[in-house]
């Protein structure tokens, strides 16, 4: 804790906030079919530690697993983080580095007056997830020969095609 002194007799107290934990995110999302069973796949980077998440659906879309990657990934931290995310979709990075999410929410999940915006359920939840941390969004080509990029392909993949998915209660097609 800093004191300052301000006049004579007035001190004022502030807080030192601890700086946030710096991690780094890859996620991937894919469908075997679009729309069809759908997985996504995650990796988690914080210095030495390596986290991987993956899961699945039995009818969704290859944007919703997209998203879902980076939704599962945040939900994921434990504090408030400062995260580079990186994603192959370019959906994603668009949509949140260009302000188009804040804006359909801003106009009742309209992307414009009368196209209403697809996945609302799940950019509300990314959105909020993104007041919690202070998230920077990154493109990589996907199938490019980043390793971590490849590895969610192959976490998504085999989550897309696991038995026993559960349905995707946001997804109506």
């Amino acid at each position: 804790m800093l004191w300052y002194r301000l006049k004579k007799g007035q001190d004022l107290k502030m807080e030192v906030a601890k700086p946030a934990k710096q991690v780094k995110i890859y996620t991937d999302g894919a469908c075997l079919g679009n729309p069809g069973p759908g997985g996504y796949g995650v990796v988690l980077l914080h210095g030495t530690l390596r986290k991987e998440l993956s899961g699945g659906f039995r009818l969704t879309t290859n944007n919703r697993m997209e998203l879902m990657g980076a939704i599962v990934s945040l939900q994921s931290l434990k504090t408030a983080c400062e995260v580079t995310l990186f994603t192959d979709s370019q959906y994603v990075v668009n949509a949140m580095s260009k302000g188009w999410a804040r804006r359909w929410r801003q106009q009742g999940w309209m992307r414009n007056k009368k196209e209403k915006a697809v996945n609302p359920d799940l950019w509300e939840v990314l959105l909020n997830l993104c007041e919690c941390h202070r998230v920077t969004f990154v493109w990589v080509r996907g199938h490019a020969g980043d390793p971590e990029n490849e590895r969610c392909d192959e976490l998504s993949k085999e989550a897309a095609s696991a038995r026993g998915l559960p349905p995707d209660k946001g997804y109506l097609p």
